[in-house]
């Protein structure tokens, strides 16, 4: 399985999310797929996110579990840190928020989502509840793989990196939060995730292992 993590205001209708399943369909696995609409509170959230890996067939952490793997965009990309980090599963991490109990600050009250309409209320109470997922060190960096663009516009890529010391780590020059040329990275990302395949890459990028 393969469990996606839209950002802050997204959803799986997202230009990332809809890639990865697009490939993942290319390549016969789109039944391993599963992106769902994460609530605005961080601990809903996490639970959405652990009832879909208990759907798939994965309960809880453990060498006999089926495979899983989890990328994560912006703020799913801190909810895939500390995922990533009690399954025990590859994980990648794009553009991913390091502090959002201080980022989401001046969110509080009704914001607009950037899909189909509507809106959430962030509330002071979930700044709490992303502070209870602080993943402070990663156990097993080398589980992770960080893409970090230097041009994000939201979010510091220097953090990011200093974050993820000993993990995979692609630093791309330029770009946006949005990583607009993602369609460059996906199949990379996917084989990081063990869903194999040789498969190119291009873009004006330099790859580092930190650590």
């Amino acid at each position: 399985m393969l469990l996606y993590l839209h950002g802050f205001r997204s959803s799986p209708q997202s230009f990332k999310a809809r890639l990865v399943q697009q490939r993942m369909r290319e390549r016969g696995l789109g039944r391993h797929f599963a992106c769902p609409m994460l609530d605005v509170s961080p601990a809903a959230a996490i639970a959405q996110a652990e009832a879909a890996i208990a759907a798939a067939g994965r309960s809880a952490p453990g060498a006999q579990a089926r495979p899983l793997a989890i990328v994560g965009s912006s703020l799913g990309g801190y909810y895939a840190r500390w995922l990533g980090q009690k399954y025990g599963c590859p994980t990648v991490l794009l553009n991913p928020a390091v502090h959002p109990w201080t980022d989401l600050e001046r969110y509080l009250g009704e914001q607009p989502l950037w899909h189909g309409g509507g809106s959430v209320r962030v509330e002071r109470h979930h700044l709490q509840e992303l502070l209870d997922l602080r993943v402070d060190t990663l156990r097993q960096p080398e589980q992770y793989y960080l893409l970090a663009a230097t041009g994000d516009e939201v979010l510091d890529y220097r953090e990011m990196v200093a974050a993820c010391a000993g993990a995979r780590i692609r630093v791309i020059e330029g770009s946006d939060h949005a990583i607009s040329e993602f369609d460059q990275y996906v199949d990379e990302v996917l084989d990081f995730c063990g869903y194999s395949g040789n498969y190119g890459n291009s873009g004006n990028d330099t790859d580092a292992r930190q650590g």
